[in-house]
């Protein structure tokens, strides 16, 4: 989700810490894409080692010495592994950085609302958390299967900045699931509601 802060007061709302078990949850998350990250880790590994023996053997083998010619293309090999690495990481790793933030509570409302001129192409409405007299404390762009209604119901809300809504009443939104398998291991079949339904 991609949020929106509309008001400073949200700063100053009642908060409390990630629990350990929340944070355990997205730890698995990211130490599943660490996993993933093995292979691109290895590849940079690999083509840093290949680019490098033969610029050794260009300078210290004289008949060998045009090979040098060919070591660029292994070192744009090991770029490209690199920014692949760095790209299957970045996204958990920030979430992960974010439970070290609050989670925020307030008794206000959950708004809905149907995309506009302004949503992407992939947004199927808004969720927004709202103070007391109805004015916006955080907005997220949706990116579920169903266009929003529009739509607003009061509600006790617990909702951190970068994720979005946690829960509704004391209801699990299943942004964060309650549970995750070691590594996320078998998380796409996970029965239950995913927070893009």
């Amino acid at each position: 989700m991609k949020h929106r802060l509309f008001d400073d007061r949200t700063r100053q709302l009642a908060h409390r810490e990630w629990t350990e078990s929340e944070r355990r949850v997205v730890w698995r998350g990211l130490s599943g894409r660490m996993a993933i990250a093995i292979e691109p880790l290895l590849g940079v590994l690999f083509m840093t080692f290949l680019t490098l023996g033969i610029i050794y053997r260009s300078q210290h083998v004289p008949a060998e010495h045009d090979l040098i010619k060919i070591s660029w293309i292994f070192a744009v090999g090991a770029v490209a592994f690199l920014g692949y690495f760095i790209a299957v990481l970045v996204a958990p790793f920030i979430a992960y950085m974010q439970t070290f933030k609050p989670i925020y509570k307030i008794d206000g409302f959950v708004r809905y609302r149907s995309p506009d001129e302004r949503s992407s192409e992939e947004g199927h409405g808004y969720v927004a958390t709202l103070f007391e007299d109805r004015t916006v404390a955080c907005e997220w762009e949706y990116f579920g299967k169903r266009t929003l209604d529009d739509a607003t119901i009061p509600a006790m809300i617990e909702f951190s900045v970068f994720a979005g809504i946690h829960r509704i009443d004391g209801e699990n939104t299943g942004l964060l699931p309650d549970n995750l398998p070691p590594l996320a291991i078998g998380i796409a079949p996970r029965k239950g509601p995913h927070p893009e339904d």
